[in-house]
This record gives C-alpha cells, sequence and structure tokens, in this order.
C-alpha cells in the first residue's frame, strides 16, 4: 500500500480523498493555490505545498508544479479527483516517468476514452449500443449533411474533445447545418484547443443515465448499479439520484452487462463511469466514458455502502477487485450546492460566508470544504457543497432532501438552495416522469 498520497485538487474532492487516506493509514500532501490557502484540505493535510497563483493554468493545471511538490513530499502516489488533471493523458504518462503511481487511468486508457469519436468506435466493436451516426470525426460539411439525411434530422454535432456542453448544436433540418457547424468548431477550437466534430442522431425526450465501474489492472471490471443524472441545466448536471426512478431489474442488468463489457474491453482499470442516453422507448445508447471518479459518487456509496475512493487507492496498489457487481439497497440523491443566484441566472456569486449551518440527522451527508468565514475565491467553478440524503424509497429521499435544504443556512453569499427546495416541491420531478430538457420548462419563483 501507498505511505503518502499527494492529492493533487482542491475544495470538498480534495479533503474527501484525505479523508479515507486517513482510514487507511496513508499520509497525506495537499497542494494549493494562493486562493486557497485557507481551504480545509490544507488544514487537515499531514503536509502543504503552495503550486502557484489562483490562475488554474499557474496552479491546479500546472504539472511540472504538482510533480515537484510530489518529489518534494517523497510522495509514491497522486490522486487527481475529477476536474483539473484528472482525465489528462500526458500528466498520467509523466507521473509514470518520474515513478510516481497515478490513481486513475493509464495514458492509453485517458486517450481511448478522452476522444469521443474514439471512444465510440471502441464501445461500438465491443458491442456496446451506440447512437448511430458518423464513423469518426466529420471532414466536412457535406459529409454531415450526407449522414443527417441516412439517419434523419435532428442530429447532434458534438466537438470531440468537447465536455460540459461546450461545441454541441442540435441541427433540426438541413438548412440549419452550415451554422451549427461554423458555431460549433468555434467554439470547441475556444474550449480545447480542437474543432473536429462528429455527428450523431439526437435522441429525443432522453434520460441520461450512467453507470459506475471499477476495474483491476488484472483485466477484471465490475459495476455498482446506476445513477440518474438528467436533471441538468446547460448540459452541467444539478441534482443526481440512484436507483433511476425509469429502470427497472431488466433495463439495469442490461446496462449494467454492457458498461463492464466495455470497461473489460479496454483493460480499464480503476473507478469510470460508462454514460448512457436512455429514449422513452427504454433502449440505451453508450454515450461517453469519463476516466474519474465523479462528483456524484457519493450517492452510489450510499446504496451499497462501498467507498469508492478506497477501491481507486487499493486497485492502484494493485489490489485484486471481486469482480461481483453491486446493486441500490436504498434510493440516494444528490443535490449540488453551488455558489450562484439561481433567480439571477446562475450567475456565480463568490465571496465570504458570514455563517453557516448545516444540516443532519439520519441517512444525510455533506461532502463541503467551506466553513463561517471562509471566502470563496472567484478562480474556480462556483459548486460549494454536495448535499447527499438517502431512505428506504425514492419518496421518503425527496422529503429528507428538503427537510435538509430547509436547514441548510449560507449567508453572505447566494447559492442553489432556494432551487433545489422548489425543485423537491415539483410535481414532475416528484413523479420521476422527466427528461434532459426538464430545466427548459421549470418555473423558478423568488420568493
Amino acid at each position: 500500500m501507498f505511505k503518502k498520497v499527494l492529492v493533487a485538487n482542491r475544495g470538498e474532492i480534495a479533503l474527501r480523498v484525505i479523508r479515507t487516506c486517513k482510514e487507511m493509514g496513508i499520509r497525506t500532501v495537499a497542494v494549493y493555490s494562493t486562493a486557497d490557502k485557507e481551504s480545509l484540505h490544507v488544514r487537515f493535510a499531514d503536509e502543504a505545498v503552495c503550486i502557484g497563483p489562483p490562475p488554474s493554468t499557474d496552479s491546479y493545471l500546472n504539472i511540472p508544479q504538482i510533480i515537484a511538490a510530489a518529489e518534494i513530499t517523497n510522495a509514491d502516489a497522486i490522486h487527481p479527483g475529477y476536474g483539473f488533471v484528472s482525465e489528462n493523458a500526458e500528466f498520467s504518462q509523466v507521473c509514470a516517468e518520474y515513478g510516481i503511481k497515478f490513481i486513475g487511468a493509464s495514458p492509453e486508457m485517458i486517450n481511448k476514452m478522452g476522444d469521443k469519436a474514439t471512444a465510440k468506435a471502441t464501445m461500438k466493436e465491443a458491442g456496446v449500443p451506440t447512437i448511430p451516426g458518423s464513423e469518426g470525426l466529420l471532414a466536412s460539411v457535406k459529409e454531415g449533411l450526407r449522414i443527417a439525411k441516412r439517419i434523419k434530422y435532428p442530429v447532434i454535432l458534438k466537438a470531440t474533445a468537447g465536455g460540459g456542453g461546450k461545441g454541441m448544436r442540435i441541427v433540426k433540418n438541413p438548412e440549419e447545418f452550415q451554422k451549427a457547424w461554423d458555431d460549433a468548431r468555434m467554439e470547441s477550437s475556444a474550449a480545447f484547443g480542437d474543432d473536429g466534430l462528429y455527428l450523431e442522431k439526437y435522441v429525443e425526450e432522453p434520460r441520461h443515465v450512467e453507470i459506475q465501474v471499477v476495474g483491476d489492472s488484472k483485466g477484471k471490471a465490475c459495476h455498482l448499479s446506476e445513477r440518474d443524472c438528467s436533471i441538468q441545466r446547460r448540459h452541467q448536471k444539478l441534482v443526481e439520484e440512484t436507483p433511476s426512478p425509469i429502470v427497472d431489474d431488466e433495463l439495469r442488468e442490461k446496462m449494467g452487462q454492457a458498461a463492464v463489457k466495455g470497461a473489460e474491453a479496454i483493460g480499464y482499470e480503476g473507478a469510470g463511469t460508462v454514460e448512457f442516453l436512455v429514449d422513452k422507448h427504454g433502449d440505451f445508447y453508450f454515450m461517453e466514458m469519463n476516466t474519474r471518479i465523479q462528483v456524484e459518487h457519493p450517492i452510489t456509496e450510499e446504496v451499497t455502502n462501498f467507498d469508492l475512493i478506497k477501491e481507486q487507492i487499493k486497485v492502484a496498489a494493485g489490489v485484486e477487485i471481486s469482480g461481483n457487481n453491486y446493486f441500490p439497497k436504498m434510493h440516494a440523491v444528490e443535490c449540488r450546492i453551488n455558489a450562484e443566484d439561481p433567480f439571477n441566472d446562475f450567475r456565480p456569486s463568490p465571496g465570504r460566508i458570514t455563517n453557516l449551518h448545516l444540516p443532519g440527522g439520519h441517512g444525510v451527508r455533506v461532502d463541503t470544504h467551506v466553513y463561517s468565514g471562509y471566502t470563496i475565491p472567484p478562480n474556480y467553478d462556483s459548486m460549494i457543497a454536495k448535499l447527499i440524503v438517502s431512505a428506504t424509497t425514492r419518496e421518503e429521499a425527496l422529503v429528507r432532501m428538503k427537510r435538509a435544504l430547509e436547514e441548510f443556512v449560507i449567508e453572505g453569499i447566494k447559492t442553489t438552495i432556494p432551487f433545489h427546495i422548489q425543485l423537491m416541491d415539483d410535481k414532475r420531478f416528484k413523479s420521476g416522469k422527466f427528461t434532459t430538457a426538464f430545466m427548459d420548462s421549470f418555473d423558478l419563483v423568488e420568493r
């Protein structure tokens, strides 16, 4: 087992990893930018190293600085959390060159799954259902129009290096294609430095359902059931739950088998997520694979009693997994609490927290790095906490979530708590019958 793990991240996920390492008897190193000097992950790690100024490019994305921090502290492994360098093949490769274990996917796995066109082709070859579309990247508008005519409109253009909804455009007819093509390429180039696009049939009335997988170095993989991530705004997840209200035992079995088949086909090692779109007929299609731990991993932990961070670390250290699949025994819901004003187009609201009260009680978990007096910097993602509840049924979980949200007090900044409270009362949400377009018609009322 590792003796010392450097956590190449910040905020709640850094603190989450540090907690598990402490329980495993592993010493920890926090890295931080000058903006995060007072963050809890810095305070609770055994050692801390400043790696640069606030901009991510100068700190949390600065590979030489992170490696230097690992070397001077004699860390024998690095856990990247999610975001930043967690799916950076170059960083994974550099870690290997310096004899530091990267607790995540290999450079080859990241490259295979990081490029969406390659990932789709790989999964299709493994027998995983995929959405009809282009065989790789589009060479021209003319090729795109020809494929769109064959698979029928609506279609969707997607950036091969994309994420978070960047470089995506829905095209409803041939007349819209050229503009959508130009806009998607421009946005993708600006966001990722890559303007490559591929095309797929646009799945109408979809649900976003993902399967948590874990693989070991022996080629064995298992799944820990599904998470429903359909409540999104501009392709950014707001609420996640498990099990999905639309997934029955038969569909769960099929999706789980497909995800495991895909993971084993590429020899995947570590914790990852295979994401699917499920249409109104119950057919499912591979969308992408995330080669890292997910923001929403706590709800899977709550319903399976399984520490995913610990499993990641054990697998990276060479421990073989059982290969047993895990199924939900309860229901869990996660609300992402962001420092945003939900009544002002969800604009970021950084600043000093003047008062904080965290909810508690049976079946309530809060993952956060903030505290009263903490100043939220404007330089990073606006998520400041994850509120997770679990109960025996979905109905009980939603009631518990609303109660916990009403107890959650954060003063000094705007947060998305009022949005989540209203969501818990929404009839469509409570029914479980919604799609990824839910937020397009959700009426948020300022009270």
